[in-house]
């Protein structure tokens, strides 16, 4: 047998950084990371992707990017461009051409930098559209909500959804940098700051107990805005996140995705839904479906679970929707296994809880049983209610 082999390693570093008014003239944070990657002899272009709604709430932000770029004399702004943000910026490819051609128009080059500034459906769909150009242009995240900067804005994955399935087209590209502006969550509405507290909540059930203790101690504070709370759970998050990264399986190539614990359900129901469901309230209900899934099977027992679901909806989150009213196996929010199966390439792959900072992997799924799931959980929220009444 007459072959040759090749194997080498690509490393990829990148750091997050935690500040607040990032393009203000006294933040040096930004500059600090520009100057640290400025190359003699070279003027870099920067091209900003920014949500429209962020520049609704901050409707200076476009002057203050112009202004604190222009102070820089190795960085050029090529152009701001805003798109529609939520998961319209992944459904609609018109957004995702906008970037592209903004790249040719621009001469965006492989030694500049692309910077999305939004939620996180805004930056996955600019992080792919970089990946993709020139084989791979350099991308920034600023995450500017609750459920960015706790989850997919740290992460190493971009995408855009196509034929009805959610992030089917998508790479693994880590930005070259992640900026955490508390300032931006400080405009967002209570139901978007709520929403992202749904990824702490996961995390923490898979990885790390005593955050969820935390979670426990900290909730009513962090729903009534307390800044130190929420700011102290954004940063344990993306630690938890980075060391994920750095100890796992990063580019999902053997493993399950313990990061999406609860997002099977989670992102068919957001489809089901037409999107009407946040992303954060249908991972909420995702995890409450697989905790009672858990607990059917026997792997969770009932005081962990209950105080998961209590934790849940103290947060403020709905645990039943009518689209989780599963009476057969053919429902289509079952789909959402296939379509999972599909995405790790035909092996099913889905993380359950064993115990409040324990997520098992397993291979399969009982369809009789997850039924059964839904209808306990539709049992006890109703209980609940009826008791609270």
């Amino acid at each position: 047998m007459d072959y040759l082999q090749q194997t080498f390693t690509v490393q990829f570093q990148y750091k997050v950084y935690f500040t607040s008014h990032l393009f203000t003239s006294t933040n040096p944070v930004f500059r600090s990371f520009l100057l640290d990657n400025e190359q003699e002899g070279v003027v870099k272009k920067i091209l900003f992707v920014v949500d429209k709604e962020v520049t609704r709430f901050h409707p200076m932000l476009k002057e203050q990017i112009v202004e604190y770029i222009n102070t820089i004399p190795s960085y050029k702004l090529a152009t701001i461009i805003t798109i529609s943000g939520g998961e319209e910026a992944k459904n609609n490819e018109e957004y995702f051409f906008k970037v592209i051609n903004a790249v040719n128009r621009f001469g965006i080059d492989r030694h500049s930098l692309v910077v999305g500034i939004g939620g996180g459906s805004v930056l996955d769909m600019t992080g792919y559209a970089s990946a993709i150009a020139h084989r791979g242009i350099k991308h920034v995240r600023i995450p500017t909500t609750v459920l960015s900067q706790n989850d997919s804005g740290v992460g190493v994955k971009n995408g855009v959804n196509y034929l009805g399935k959610k992030n089917f087209l998508g790479t693994f590209a880590p930005p070259v940098a992640v900026f955490n502006d508390f300032h931006f969550l400080t405009t967002l509405s209570e139901r978007d700051w709520r929403s992202g507290i749904a990824e702490a909540v996961k995390v923490a059930l898979i990885k790390d107990a005593d955050f969820f203790c935390w979670l426990e101690e900290n909730a009513a504070g962090m729903i009534a805005g307390d800044k130190d709370a929420m700011q102290y759970q954004i940063r344990r998050c993306a630690e938890l996140h980075l060391q994920h990264i750095a100890k796992g399986d990063p580019f999902e190539i053997h493993s399950a995705r313990p990061l999406d614990f609860g997002h099977w359900c989670a992102h068919k129901l957001e489809q089901l839904s037409d999107f009407t469901i946040r992303h954060g309230e249908a991972v909420a209900i995702g995890i409450a479906l697989d905790c009672a899934y858990s607990y059917l099977t026997g792997r969770l027992d009932e005081v962990p679970l209950k105080r998961i679901l209590n934790l849940l909806q103290e947060l403020g989150f709905k645990l039943i929707h009518p689209l989780i009213e599963m009476d057969t196996t053919q429902h289509l929010l079952l789909q959402g296994l296939t379509d999972f199966q599909e995405h790790l390439g035909g092996r099913l792959s889905i993380t359950l809880l064993n115990d409040i900072g324990e997520g098992e992997e397993v291979h399969e799924m009982n369809s009789d049983c997850i039924v059964a799931a839904s209808h306990w959980l539709q049992d006890y929220c109703i209980t609940a209610q009826r008791q609270t009444a």
